[in-house]
Parts: structure tokens; C-alpha cells; sequence
């Protein structure tokens, strides 16, 4: 992978295909960067219809998911994954930028 590629893990594709076919749609996710959380920025997953004009697409197994360009400064080099663990199951970034972490696994500091 190459240090600007994101990718979507084959557990978040198949966990958004599972998604539109719950809904009886597509749907995509939007992953984005906001300001806050304990550790500086926080992760924000959403579920859409569309892609904006000015989105990245990353695609898997015919799975989307979709970056802002604000965001994408934070997240070069990531892994968009879904986790299906006995605390819950949750979209995650693994983002190799992230120096520190807070405990919730959705806040961190670059």
C-alpha cells in the first residue's frame, strides 16, 4: 500500500453490503476528520446515498466509502475496517498518522 492509499477492509465491505441490503438500497460511508474529541480529532461515520462532487471514493467489493478532502489530509494511509467484538461492533480507521489514541478508539492526536 502506498503511504497515500486508503483502503477498505473486506469486513467493512461485506458489513455495507450487509447495511444496503437491510435498508433495500446502496448505501455508502462517509468517513470524516472533526475537531474534538479527548485526543484533538475524532473520527465520524455516516451512512449516505450520494457522494458529494469533491468526495474520494474507495471502493471494495463493489462496497463504497467515501472521504471529504479535508479529511483525507488526516487519514492518508488508513484502513477503513468494521469490528465485530464482544465490547460491540464498530467501523474503525487504522490510521498509521495517529500518534496517540484515547481509549474509546475514536479520538486521536497527529
Amino acid at each position: 500500500m502506498s503511504e497515500t492509499a486508503l483502503t477498505l477492509s473486506p469486513s467493512a465491505a461485506a458489513r455495507l453490503h450487509d447495511l444496503s441490503k437491510s435498508q433495500g438500497r446502496p448505501v455508502l460511508l462517509r468517513v470524516a476528520v472533526d475537531g474534538g474529541g479527548c485526543s484533538g480529532f475524532q473520527y465520524r461515520f455516516d451512512l449516505v446515498d450520494a457522494a458529494e462532487p469533491d468526495d474520494l471514493k474507495i471502493e471494495h467489493d463493489g462496497a463504497v466509502a467515501v472521504i471529504d478532502d479535508v479529511s483525507l489530509a488526516l487519514l492518508q494511509g488508513s484502513e477503513i475496517d468494521f469490528v465485530d467484538e464482544l465490547a460491540g461492533a464498530e467501523f474503525r480507521v487504522k490510521n498509521p498518522n495517529a500518534k496517540t489514541s484515547c481509549g474509546c478508539g475514536v479520538s486521536f492526536a497527529i
